[in-house]
């Protein structure tokens, strides 16, 4: 197949709006001479359908026609061998339980719509989504909402808690970022709110604060202080996610326990041996335990009172 020719300008291009982070295909309107780019020479603009803005072509498939440009793949026979032979093997066995869930695209963006049907722009954070919202726009569901669906559902069916990781990574470092925010606002804030008191005037039904006069003679106001509202979640976060000083093993007792750890290891041994005693003995004492019973009942089959009192009433052995 020949290389297309990228020396003359193009009669469909890719835009991207930036306004309306709108993607459409189309003639260019005005193409203008671009000398620095060697390897396409040329600037298209165009007005977005949706918005009327003026914008230019996406970068992205900017990046992909200098790529087609450049792109030879192997010439020589030895060339192409090599590039059969690096198909040889695949897909692993990895491989294949990575890509089986391909196919679960469809229904659990189904399944997500429910959560999440699409909606460009309207929820929070699509405003740092980097998935075209004009493509957004066709799908049954938030993409992202779906990816994050599908790495659940991989890893649940695997049994492999790895697929999350950077999940987590990225909710761990999010995480931090809450606690170092709430840290930064007690410290600027201060660590106690005053607020004024108030009480109700019965005469005029008005609000007033309570103020009094001290003995230089100075009116002051009554105020309640409480401690910043932000140490709850602070110390709720810090001992829920295990990030307390004990935790940390970052406290004197601790610290000292380390240093006894020789010892403690020594204890601790011993503890084990006294253990094992006790089960070899629990092991004997219920292997004799058959023949201990064996014997009670000869004894009772031998006791003159029993057998008395079995003739007496008939009752045979």
């Amino acid at each position: 197949m020949a290389k297309s020719d990228y020396s003359k300008p193009l009669d469909e291009v890719t835009f991207r709006c930036g306004p309306c982070r709108r993607t459409f295909s189309g003639p260019p309107e005005r193409v203008e001479d671009q000398p620095d780019r060697d390897w396409h020479p040329f600037e298209y603009v165009a007005s977005c359908p949706a918005c009327g803005a003026e914008t230019g072509a996406a970068h992205w498939w900017l990046a992909l026609l200098k790529g087609w440009q450049n792109a030879t793949g192997p010439r020589t026979d030895a060339g192409k061998a090599a590039t059969a032979a690096n198909l040889e093997g695949h897909p692993t066995p990895e491989e294949s339980l990575r890509t089986r869930f391909n196919a679960m695209k469809h229904g659990l963006a189904a399944k997500t719509a429910t959560y999440f049907p699409s909606c460009p722009g309207k929820y929070s954070f699509c405003s740092g989504c980097d998935v075209d919202w004009g493509y957004c726009a066709t799908q049954p569901a938030c993409i992202k909402q779906t990816q994050l669906f599908m790495q659940h559902h991989a890893a649940f069916e695997q049994r492999n808690p790895k697929h999350l990781s950077g999940i987590y990574a990225d909710l761990q470092a999010a995480l931090f970022a809450v606690l170092q925010q709430i840290l930064q606002t007690i410290i600027a804030d201060g660590v106690k709110i005053e607020a004024p008191e108030y009480y109700l005037d019965k005469e005029n039904g008005n609000l007033v604060v309570a103020q009094y006069t001290d003995d230089t003679g100075v009116v002051r106001t009554i105020k309640e202080i409480t401690a910043h509202p932000l140490f709850k979640p602070l110390g709720e976060l810090l001992s829920r996610n295990n990030l307390s000083l004990a935790d940390m093993g970052m406290t004197q007792k601790v610290i000292d326990d380390e240093e006894q750890e020789f010892g403690r290891l020594q204890a601790q041994e011993q503890s084990r041996e006294v253990l094992a005693e006790f089960a070899q003995r629990q092991a004997k004492a219920i292997e004799d335990l058959g023949g201990l019973m064996s014997r009670a009942n000869a004894a009772r089959d031998r006791d003159p009172i029993l057998i008395e009192h079995q003739q007496q009433s008939g009752v045979t052995g």
